[in-house]
């Protein structure tokens, strides 16, 4: 009775790769679920414990059931219908539309990763290329900030550093969400900033499909209790001055804010400054017309010269940190109060009022920012220089303008910092980073700005121009 039965090699590696896969789901993967699901409960109860604001339950909820909730809520089914009889589709291909913008939207939050290695690569990162200080914080006010409010951070955005900086230094307070733009949806960048609850924007889209599910998700997110952290100037300063806000995120949150409901709106407004800004160069060479733009390849390139030139340097000994990056929290601003003083309610204004009172409420906060930029050793030098480029001058001749300018600043109130409490040891850090970067020529014990680097002057001197 025994017979030899012939099967194809081909089908035994199927039956194998099959048998070896439910083994796999069957019996490895639900422990290895348990094994890290129970790693970030330990990590959310251990952060909760320490953190002045708890992280709420929406940042919590599973990505697929957020993006369950943006499919089939109201106002962005009315969006989609809309979007058939304009584009005179199917309503199917519109909610694959609305499914493929609410994937790109959700973030995938994981605790684990945000405390356990996000805030460690974060504060690793910002110690290792400055000196990070904070320089002031009204914390009689935060304190009093009710904990059950929505907070939103507001800051000047100088570097693509101030994401990382604002994350290490407020990671004992809250977990941040930060709108971010499509230049970081790559591989595996992607994937790390979603893990950490930032969310993508496509910036000035025209997509009123699109626009509507940002607009749901960044509604629900506030409703939520989710602390996020916003660039009111829409991108970086290209030459070095505080920018005008937009208010886009902005609207989303104040439209359906209700006076009366169960949370407060505050918005905490933050000002950052460095001695050093990374991308300084990049930035002004946006601003050149006449320039070739640079491929991104190119910039790939010139980005990996820059960290190779600085391993070398670090490797011989001759490395140094990029000076001072130094980060002041200002006075709270609640949305409450704020429509109390003002008497008005966002929610019952026509577009046109609404866009008006928002665009006040945002000029608002962000006269507040500006205020609070601090002044830093660079940045001070470099104002000295900017209105005198022709002159050349002796180190006693720039203690003496610095000075005066001190004089000026604090006369406005601005917020000055001062390393080690001395200030002729800031007008040395200053002039001292200015002259490493050839920004201003030292000759026969004369310090003159360098003509052709008057713009990379500029820019630090813009910092605090406003001010």
């Amino acid at each position: 009775m025994r017979r030899k039965i012939l099967v194809p090699l081909w089908q035994i590696v199927v039956g194998l790769l099959l048998a070896a896969w439910a083994t796999l789901d069957r019996l490895l993967l639900p422990s290895v679920r348990w094994f890290f699901r129970r790693r970030v409960n330990r990590a959310i109860e251990e952060v909760n414990t320490r953190m002045h604001i708890k992280l709420p339950a929406f940042k919590l909820t599973k990505r697929r059931v957020l993006i369950d909730r943006l499919l089939y809520d109201v106002k962005v089914v009315q969006a989609a219908e809309e979007y058939c009889r304009t584009e005179n589709v199917p309503k199917v291909v519109a909610m694959e539309h609305v499914e493929r913008y609410a994937r790109e939207i959700v973030p995938t939050f994981n605790a684990y990763i945000y405390f356990r290695l996000g805030t460690w690569l974060s504060r690793t990162l910002a110690r290792s290329l400055y000196r990070v200080r904070i320089g002031s914080a009204d914390q009689q006010s935060l304190n009093t900030v009710d904990p059950n409010a929505s907070l939103v951070f507001v800051m000047n955005h100088r570097s693509n550093m101030d994401y990382i900086l604002l994350s290490y230094l407020a990671a004992d307070h809250a977990a941040l969400s930060y709108a971010v733009g499509e230049w970081a949806r790559i591989w595996p960048i992607q994937q790390l900033i979603q893990s950490m609850g930032a969310f993508f924007v496509r910036r000035g889209s025209g997509n009123v499909l699109y626009r509507r599910v940002l607009e749901r998700y960044v509604q629900m997110a506030t409703e939520g209790g989710v602390v996020q952290a916003i660039f009111p100037e829409g991108g970086l300063t290209r030459d070095g001055k505080l920018r005008n806000p937009k208010i886009g995120l902005m609207d989303y949150m104040l439209r359906q804010f209700n006076p009366n409901g169960e949370r407060d709106l505050v918005f905490v407004p933050i000002g950052v400054n460095y001695d050093r800004v990374l991308e300084d160069r990049t930035l002004l060479l946006s601003l050149d017309k006449s320039a070739t733009k640079m491929s991104r390849g190119k910039s790939l390139w010139t980005t990996l010269r820059f960290i190779r030139r600085n391993l070398l340097m670090m490797m011989r000994g001759g490395w140094h940190r990029f000076g001072y990056a130094v980060v002041n929290f200002g006075t709270p601003i609640s949305t409450r109060a704020y429509v109390a003083t003002a008497q008005v309610d966002f929610r019952t204004l026509d577009r046109a009022a609404r866009i008006e009172a928002v665009q006040h409420f945002a000029q608002t906060i962000m006269n507040a920012v500006g205020a609070i930029i601090p002044v830093v050793p660079v940045s001070l030098v470099a104002s000295v220089f900017a209105a005198a480029p022709a002159e050349a001058m002796s180190s006693l001749e720039i203690k003496t303008r610095v000075q005066e300018t001190l004089e000026r600043l604090e006369a406005q109130g601005a917020h000055i910092y001062i390393p080690r409490n001395s200030r002729e040891y800031a007008i040395e850090v200053g002039l001292r980073m200015l002259t490493l970067r050839r920004i201003v020529h030292e000759k026969n014990g004369l310090y003159q700005a360098a003509p052709k680097q008057m713009n990379v002057l500029h820019y630090y001197a813009n910092a605090i121009e406003h001010l």
